[in-house]
């Protein structure tokens, strides 16, 4: 695939070190590469600066297993999430870019009569959203997914499940390059290998720029969303976010031929495979119970992933593991992310989406560049602000969406 942004000083000529942007989102994975596109899009604000400390699209928009869904269960994350797939639906006409969307469904497997009973429940909160939403029988299910393993032997039997029609994957790296492309062809600049390491501020607070180790570099407003790291650079601020940061590991298998024509997903022995559209299967599990910023995880999560998939999947045993990964993601206390102004003046944020990241990127992006334009939330951000989290207000999203991703 043509990759125009591969060098490291891509349009770094343009401006000098010390220039100054109307706006600098830092992080140019998924989430800042759409806000840039929407800013520049939508309202016109070209004079924007990415700032990347490794290459476009290299942290965890290159390590996500590609889901795309919105069938959450409170109105808040259904609404946000909703919006997002709607994007999703037009965005490689807008973009002219073919980001291999693929909308074969969304499958959430029940194991118990809690999850029957939260299946259904989600289903009806669905479709009073709006959303499409159907509970399957485990005969439904098997027509839907013949190589899927029904037997009642089963440790963990599948008594039904939900599913989402228009949920689905879309290729990644395809997503980000149709992004930046975008971006780029308005005037955004997209700047690599340049880490951000502390901030300037006026006498009042408000950020007035950012150092960098390319130098310092000017800035009317501040887009923080650095994915996993955001608290990071939060903290540079004098910010403490409500954030906790994992391991998330996933792995691929070789190459087979077409036999999975779903996403599969089960909370139970958590573990959700689809197959991508070079014929890999996609494979992945939670995260890692501790702390950390590596990028690797434990390898007993690995295991204990690929031992739930063969046990639904019994022809998967003979497939081969081709590599594994691990990204980083922000938890909050709910689940759910933060979105909308800092508490400091010219500050945003956009962070703490767990595992829902990728499935979100054009709705976050088209929301934040909102935010950030008119210098206050979206009303699909205003349930996100950091304020919740001393108000009680919170959208507790544990649990309450089948699986965590």
């Amino acid at each position: 695939m043509d990759r125009p942004f591969e060098h490291p000083d891509f349009l770094w000529e343009d401006r000098p070190p010390n220039g100054t942007y109307d706006v600098v989102i830092v992080g140019a994975g998924g989430h800042g590469l759409a806000t840039a596109y929407y800013l520049a899009a939508r309202h016109g604000i070209t004079d924007v600066a990415v700032l990347e400390r490794g290459w476009l699209a290299g942290g965890n928009m290159a390590r996500n297993t590609t889901i795309i869904r919105s069938n959450y269960l409170w109105d808040e994350s259904a609404a946000i999430y909703e919006h997002s797939l709607k994007l999703w639906e037009g965005l490689a006409d807008e973009l002219g870019y073919d980001i291999l969307f693929s909308q074969r469904g969304v499958l959430n497997l029940a194991h118990s009569l809690p999850d029957v009973r939260e299946g259904r429940r989600r289903v009806n909160a669905n479709r009073l959203n709006g959303v499409d939403a159907e509970w399957l029988t485990p005969g439904e299910i098997k027509k839907l997914v013949p190589i899927l393993n029904t037997s009642d032997e089963l440790r963990f039997p599948v008594l039904g499940g939900t599913f989402q029609p228009r949920g689905g994957i879309a290729k990644h790296d395809h997503v980000a390059w149709g992004f930046a492309r975008g971006a780029h062809e308005r005037g955004v600049h997209l700047i690599q290998n340049c880490e951000v390491t502390g901030f300037r501020r006026a006498p009042d607070g408000a950020v007035t720029g950012v150092e960098t180790s390319r130098g310092v570099i000017g800035a009317g407003r501040v887009a923080l969303c650095a994915a996993g790291h955001t608290s990071v650079l939060a903290a540079m601020l004098g910010i403490r976010l409500p954030l906790q940061s994992h391991p998330l590991q996933a792995l691929v298998s070789e190459l087979l031929e077409q036999v999975l024509d779903t996403v599969v997903m089960s909370n139970a022995v958590h573990v959700y495979v689809s197959q991508a559209h070079k014929g890999e299967l996609v494979m992945g599990a939670g995260i890692d119970a501790f702390n950390g910023y590596g990028q690797r995880g434990s390898f007993h999560v690995i295991e204990q992933q690929i031992a739930a998939a063969v046990a639904l999947f019994p022809i998967f045993e003979r497939a081969h593991l081709l590599r594994t990964w691990g990204g980083i993601v922000d938890v909050t206390p709910d689940a759910s992310p933060i979105l909308g102004p800092a508490p400091v003046g010219n500050v945003f944020i956009n962070c703490g989406w767990g595992t829902g990241g990728f499935k979100a990127t054009p709705g976050a992006g088209a929301v934040y560049a909102d935010t950030i334009a008119n210098g206050r939330p979206h009303e699909l951000a205003e349930p996100f602000g950091l304020e919740r989290f001393t108000t009680g207000a919170l959208i507790d999203e544990h649990g309450a969406a089948a699986v965590a991703h």
